[in-house]
């Protein structure tokens, strides 16, 4: 492990950009980026595409390491290259931390959640991370049910993983999205973080992870994970709202930092000239910081 890196993620000011769209978002990502599925043909062309959408984000001027902490990667992209270098390796020259999405997807919906698909090739995954100097890792499972059971499968599927993730030298981040329309989702979110607790107190002293959370109904309602002595750092999806009305959730919870999406992207697009491209960037990165790093 990078102990730069590493301290840098703990300690640091700033966010992480998710830059991890797979083959099922892709689509989508790329429409709201201007470019509409009717303009390239089969999956090769789609990845070029979003390839270069997330190049022109990553090389430019405003994407920089003062406001942004690290970027989490779709497996492809740790395998492409950007101005000569593998992305993880351009992304730590600019001073970037590199994450790796390495979930398969959802399961269907069960119990009220939706477990992770088996990750059938995760060892080599990993393997392959180390090679690409990549620091730590990104899976996702989404609890749509204040259901015991079901968040129980959740979180325990998620640390499952997470040791292994662990034992290769990386830093998971655990993600159990509560889904912001989930009828009680405030009760969601008080089983979750019991959950995650129980699991968070088995760890050893140098076992570490990250999590990443649908920001809560109640304010500094995670506080207790937030200050957790296991836990590296806590982040934020925008999970679907706007990105002021992300902003101005996160901005009431102390020691959250963000890790949007579509927030992030939502005003860029492909016929942009790269100063109007660059602009709405910074815009973007400027008010994230601001909520990620200036508390209520």
């Amino acid at each position: 492990m990078n102990n730069k890196q590493f301290e840098k993620m703990k300690n640091g000011n700033g966010f992480i950009a998710a830059l991890d769209q797979s083959g099922g978002s892709t689509p989508k990502a790329l429409a709201a980026y201007g470019v509409p599925e009717d303009s390239y043909s089969g999956e090769d062309e789609m990845f070029d595409l979003v390839h270069q959408m997330r190049t022109r984000i990553i090389t430019s001027p405003s994407f920089d390491a003062d406001h942004i902490l690290g970027a989490i990667l779709f497996e492809q992209t740790m395998d492409r290259e950007i101005e000569g270098q593998y992305t993880a390796d351009y992304l730590a020259s600019k001073g970037v931390v590199p994450f790796l999405k390495v979930d398969k997807g959802l399961a269907e919906k069960e119990n009220g959640v939706q477990l992770m698909k088996p990750i059938d090739d995760l060892d080599e995954t990993l393997r392959r991370a180390n090679e690409r100097n990549i620091f730590g890792t990104k899976m996702r499972s989404v609890i749509h049910e204040p259901n015991p059971s079901g968040i129980k499968e959740v979180v325990q599927q998620q640390f499952d993983i997470g040791k292994r993730i662990i034992a290769s030298d990386l830093v998971p981040i655990i993600e159990p999205e509560v889904d912001i329309h989930s009828s009680d989702k405030e009760k969601c979110e008080e089983l979750l973080q019991d959950e995650i607790l129980k699991h968070l107190n088995e760890l050893s002293d140098s076992e570490n992870v990250m999590l990443k959370l649908t920001i809560p109904t109640q304010p500094n309602a995670y506080k207790e994970l937030v200050d957790h002595p296991r836990v590296v750092r806590v982040v934020a999806l925008s999970g679907g709202y706007s990105r002021e009305e992300a902003n101005e959730k996160l901005k009431e919870n102390d020691g959250v930092i963000a890790s949007f999406s579509r927030a992030l992207a939502a005003d860029l697009n492909a016929n942009q000239s790269d100063e109007e491209f660059d602009a709405e960037l910074k815009k973007a990165v400027d008010s994230i910081y601001d909520a990620s790093v200036n508390k209520k």
